[in-house]
């Protein structure tokens, strides 16, 4: 398995993180490396669970076929009262994960700098 520390600007929703591993194992690796640093992280929402209750509702990758697109929400929790919002989005055997940081949900930045150090260390354990 392999991952990858993306370089690209923080925005909202933009992968700071890819994990060469189906969306399912990235979240029993994620929640825990966040675990051992101290870090609670709750999974709030998960596309395979919400997905059954759709009908007739086509993939946007894979057409009206089964696939493998998985969307898995993450409240992490530190010192700071509010948490962070964690987002894996996985297709095709790849998990990329994002910090939702914007102006209407702003995030410690302590915060973040604590979540993207303790998954980045899955980079050095995978690589």
């Amino acid at each position: 398995m392999m991952a990858y520390i993306l370089e690209v600007p923080m925005s909202m929703l933009s992968p700071f993180l890819l994990l060469e591993y189906p969306c399912d194992q990235a979240l029993q690796a994620t929640k825990a490396k966040l675990s051992q640093a101290g870090l609670a992280a709750i999974p709030t929402f998960n596309l395979n669970t919400a997905r059954p209750g759709l009908h007739d509702c086509g993939c946007p990758n894979h057409g009206t076929e089964a696939c493998d697109c998985q969307m898995i929400v993450i409240l992490v929790y530190g010192k700071a009262a509010e948490p962070a919002t964690l987002i894996l989005h996985g297709n095709n055997g790849q998990t990329w994960i994002s910090i939702a940081d914007s102006a209407f949900q702003r995030v410690d930045p302590k915060l973040i700098a604590s979540i993207r150090q303790v998954l980045a260390s899955m980079v050095i354990a995978t690589s």
